[in-house]
């Protein structure tokens, strides 16, 4: 765990308690044991996270499942032990944190078995402010790849950088002369051979069918560019069609819903 996580811990959980806990103030200091059940099935994800949340208050914390078990319904994942007022504070983040953690976990998981193994599936930015970093560790706990955490680990050239510059060529030698991988996002085939064969380390066909993405990669094939590139398949892609992306020859599959629209596992805090 890095110092930057451990710092959002703490943050996250000054952010819930702003100057108290007014409610849990009002108790007998009294030392308790709780517990964390999980409510449904679900590949767990976050509990060092939940573990440090508690700790902050002075809880000792011992974790029963395993990051990245799979979990069913009733079984208890974490035993706290402390000031029963400490724990009822800690709660509610630690159980935000680790619910939207192994819910994310678990889809990437359901959307991984679903294609070859040699394709990747891949997280994008669109992730919650503030939360990139745990979202990300939960694609990767479920299976999957989290790809550019920041804007500074890779050049990534899309639509709107090209509208701006209006010209895709232009912009790729500019990037050329300052960085050897970058990846370029393109429409249609011909910008996927071009990009081919300026040397991008990456193109992300955008928006194309499984029909075009297997047509773009006979032409790269005839070209003799396939293999100087990874391919990367990107939007409407979703659980029902993501087979069918994955039987296409594809490297890479991105889907932004697995950390922009993640349904939390049900799990509660038990005395």
């Amino acid at each position: 765990m890095s110092f930057n996580s451990k710092k959002q811990l703490a943050q996250f959980l000054a952010e819930d308690i702003g100057k108290g806990d007014i409610t849990s103030d009002l108790l007998d200091k009294k030392r308790i044991t709780a517990t964390i059940i999980s409510r449904e099935d679900a590949i767990l994800a976050g509990v060092q996270y939940a573990k440090e949340i508690f700790k902050i208050k002075g809880c000792n914390v011992k974790i029963l499942k395993k990051e990245g078990s799979r979990i069913k319904p009733n079984q208890t994942i974490i035993s706290i032990t402390g000031d029963a007022g400490k724990i009822l504070t800690c709660e509610r983040t630690a159980l935000n944190l680790l619910t939207r953690m192994s819910g994310i976990a678990t889809q990437t998981n359901q959307l991984v078995k679903k294609i070859p193994s040699k394709t990747k599936l891949y997280a994008t930015r669109k992730t919650a402010p503030g939360l990139r970093y745990f979202d990300k560790e939960a694609v990767e706990i479920g299976g999957g790849k989290k790809h550019r955490l920041r804007l500074d680990e890779m050049v990534m050239i899309k639509d709107n950088h090209i509208a701006i510059e209006n010209s895709l060529l232009s912009l790729i030698k500019k990037t050329k002369k300052k960085y050897k991988k970058f990846e370029v996002e393109v429409e249609n085939t011909k910008d996927a051979v071009l990009a081919a064969n300026m040397g991008a380390t990456i193109i992300m066909l955008d928006n194309f069918t499984p029909a075009q993405i297997k047509k773009t990669i006979q032409t790269l094939k005839d070209q003799k560019l396939r293999s100087k590139v990874l391919l990367e398949a990107s939007g409407g892609i979703t659980s029902k069609n993501i087979s069918k992306y994955g039987q296409t020859g594809v490297d890479i599959i991105s889907v932004g819903s697995i950390t922009n629209s993640v349904k939390g596992i049900d799990m509660s805090l038990e005395i």
